[in-house]
């Protein structure tokens, strides 16, 4: 029995979950909705890549569409176990660019991912600024300060997610939007126009 999707925005995602385990393709159709905008922006915003963002998200749920019958309501919320999932193959992928680049000694250095000052000129906007300001943070304080304060993740949630106390998520907090508010700072001017 098929759930009509107007009435999937009544359900919980645990309920949609278990609809979906049971056969219900318009669950599945109603978490992906519901789902994938936010884990979209955070992967995005943690590799600085929409197209391999959209690769981590697509494989982090049909993850989530393989344990469906296996989910046990109640322990997790499927949000979490999907932010979660999608960290772990964010800091999967930033790793594997790591080991790239240490093995190449004989290449050319990398191009400074710092925009130029004519690219700043043309997308001066503040998101833009965020989002650079975000890449040199250390990939830990990122996942944190992303997920608390770009994705409103409370630091429980962040915790879970991150496998860490919620005093270490306050602290990777902390740090990280200090050092924002450091690279932040010598742009005032320009994003505050």
């Amino acid at each position: 029995m098929n759930m009509a999707l107007d009435q999937s925005d009544q359900l919980d995602d645990d309920a949609l979950l278990v609809l979906f385990a049971n056969g219900d393709g318009a669950a599945a159709e109603a978490l992906t909705v519901r789902l994938s905008p936010q884990a979209l922006s955070f992967a995005r915003r943690m590799l600085g890549d929409l197209a391999e963002a959209e690769d981590v998200v697509q494989e982090a749920m049909l993850r989530l569409w393989r344990i469906a019958p296996d989910w046990r309501p109640g322990e997790a919320k499927p949000a979490t176990w999907l932010y979660r999932v999608v960290n772990n193959l964010c800091i999967d992928r930033l790793r594997r660019r790591q080991r790239v680049d240490v093995g190449l000694d004989g290449t050319a250095e990398p191009a400074d991912p710092t925009p130029s000052v004519e690219a700043r000129l043309i997308q001066a906007d503040r998101l833009a600024a965020l989002d650079a300001a975000l890449e040199i943070l250390p990939d830990r304080q990122r996942q944190a300060v992303v997920l608390r304060h770009i994705e409103g993740l409370q630091n429980p949630e962040i915790a879970q997610i991150m496998e860490i106390s919620v005093e270490a998520v306050e602290s990777l907090t902390a740090r990280g939007k200090r050092a924002l508010a450091n690279v932040l700072a010598s742009r005032k001017e320009e994003l505050s126009s």
